[in-house]
Formats: structure tokens, sequence, C-alpha cells
């Protein structure tokens, strides 16, 4: 049946960190939708707008371990995954977990160090777990990765590879507040923090369990030819040179389950999926430079490719 309502617990979720982040529902939204679909998020913005505080909002929300790594140009691979060092009292190396073994990471300025370290991320992002000295160690489940890079400044910084920029499920902006809501954020920053007081709405166990319901939403076979419709419609751009992977469409499919969850579904519509599009594929494409040359950018492509592909009209239920 469908609900105009949000999931409650949901809901909880996104309140709570509207106490933090003024005007930023979307950006709340997207994010959960990203961490209940088990995948992470690469946010693009200028300093300043709240990237930091967000994931600190969601993670305290969740009451989750959080971890903040600051990439710099000098951050070696040890430094995000662990080191083992030798103990000579025990006669044995230990291993000696770094920051990534947390439920939620914040990948500060990732741009900012080396494509060396920047994989390190690489298998924890998609196998949930790491490898050091030949020894694998598995990651805590929920495990969330959200990257943040500054679109602005490039002296000093290192493109992400696409081999990672497809580890994102989705990729999306903060933006600067109106008026009237930096003015709201200036009255609540006057004398305290809001963070500093911000208290978990639900548990892991809640969250895990919520992830697990998640995997039931039925998805119909004709959404999902929508959605390798889409996916092949970008490949095969004039201005596209490397179109959506099928990485990427699973991240679609897993997102618009999400969504679907999350407004009360069972069942997934053509509408979820055209709402995800932008966020899931558009840091998957890769143009050409001649597309670049006219002023053609990854978000007109995918509007192109919505606009142009036949939707489905059958309402699909189980």
């Amino acid at each position: 049946m469908i609900q105009d309502h949000m999931h409650p617990m949901i809901e909880k979720v996104i309140s709570n960190i509207e106490k933090v982040m003024i005007g930023k529902r979307n950006v709340a939204e997207l994010s959960i939708i990203a961490l209940l679909a088990e995948g992470h998020v690469l946010l693009e913005d200028v300093p300043g707008v709240g990237k930091t505080m967000m994931v600190r909002a969601l993670a305290k929300s969740v009451g989750a371990n959080f971890r903040r790594i600051q990439f710099t140009p000098d951050l070696l691979p040890s430094d995000v995954t662990g080191v083992s060092i030798y103990n000579p009292k025990e006669m044995e190396f230990q291993f000696r977990p770094g920051p990534i073994m947390g439920n939620i990471i914040l990948a500060d300025e990732i741009n900012r160090t080396s494509p060396k370290t920047q994989s390190a991320l690489l298998e924890g992002m998609e196998e949930s777990s790491v490898t050091i000295d030949g020894v694998t160690h598995h990651l805590e489940k929920p495990f969330f990765v959200m990257a943040t890079q500054n679109p602005i400044e490039y002296e000093g910084t290192y493109p992400l590879p696409e081999a990672q920029l497809d580890r994102f499920l989705l990729k999306m902006k903060m933006g600067y507040p109106d008026m009237k809501e930096e003015i709201e954020v200036l009255d609540r920053a006057q004398k305290v923090r809001p963070i500093d007081d911000l208290e978990p709405v639900i548990d892991l166990m809640e969250l895990r369990d919520l992830q697990a319901q998640i995997k039931e939403v039925h998805v119909d076979e004709t959404i999902k030819r929508y959605i390798v419709d889409l996916a092949n419609r970008t490949r095969t751009h004039d201005s596209v040179y490397l179109g959506v992977s099928p990485r990427g469409s699973i991240a679609l499919m897993k997102a618009a389950q999400v969504y679907a969850f999350m407004y009360g579904r069972d069942y997934v519509l053509p509408d979820d999926i055209q709402y995800l599009t932008g966020p899931v594929f558009v840091h998957r494409i890769i143009l050409k430079s001649e597309a670049k040359f006219e002023g053609i950018s990854a978000e007109d492509v995918v509007n192109r490719v919505i606009a142009r592909t036949p939707v489905p009209v059958q309402r699909y239920v189980k």
C-alpha cells in the first residue's frame, strides 16, 4: 500500500539531523539512503557549508562509532588501514587498527592525498574488509564512508580515479543556505554547538534490521529493464566517452529499494528510479572532450537520458 508519510524510524533520524543542519533535508535523505543501501557517499562542495557536520550528525543519530580521516599529501595507506607493530615483550607482531575500523567514516578532502592512499579505502568500501600483511580484517557492519572534496581548489590535489568514483553509491552537493536559513544557523550557534547535545534516536541493531528489511522490497522485472535501459543509454550517448557500469545499475536498484521503503512501500516505482538516477549516475559518466568544450555536463546527459527513456506505465506490485 502506498503511504504518504515516511517510515517513523527514518523520520526520527532525519528530524534529529535537522536539529543541527538547517535546510538540508534532501541531503540528509540521500545520506540515509546510501547508509541503508550499504553504500557510500561522495560529498562535493566548497568549504564551510556543513559537510563534516552532516556526517557527525548522522553518526550520532544512529549511535554509530565515528572516525574522521584528514587526507593530506603525506598520508600513507597504513595511516588509514592500520599497521602491525613488533612487540618485543610478547615477541610477536600486534595489529594496531587504523581509523577505517569504525562504523561511519569521514574521509575528509579525499582528493588531497595520493592515489596509493586513496586506494586504501577501496577494499573496505567494496568488500567490508581490509588486508594487512596478508591477514584479512573484517569491518564491523554497518560500514559507511562519506568522502568530501573541494571542487574549487585543484592545486596539490589528485582527482579520484574512475575505479574509486564507481565505489560511491551516489554523489551530492550541500549548497549554500538561503538568508532565512543562514540567520537560523547563526541563532543556533550563538551560544552553543548544537552537535554537542545531539543524542541517538535509533541504535545499530535497529539500523541493521532496517537494512535487512529493505532487501525484501520488490523490484519488478520491467523496473529492472528500465534501470538497464537508462544505463545503456548513457553508454551510447554521443557526448559520453564512458557510461554507467553494471555496478551503477545495481546501485540505482538498491537506492530505489531504500527510497520505496522509506515512504512505506514494499515495491519500487519508476518515480523512485527517476528521482535517484541523477545522484547515482552523474559521477560515473566520463564525457568526451568535445562535449566538455561545448559546455555539456554529466548532469545534462543524465537529464536527457531520463527524458528520452520510455517509462513503464503498468503498476508494479507483488
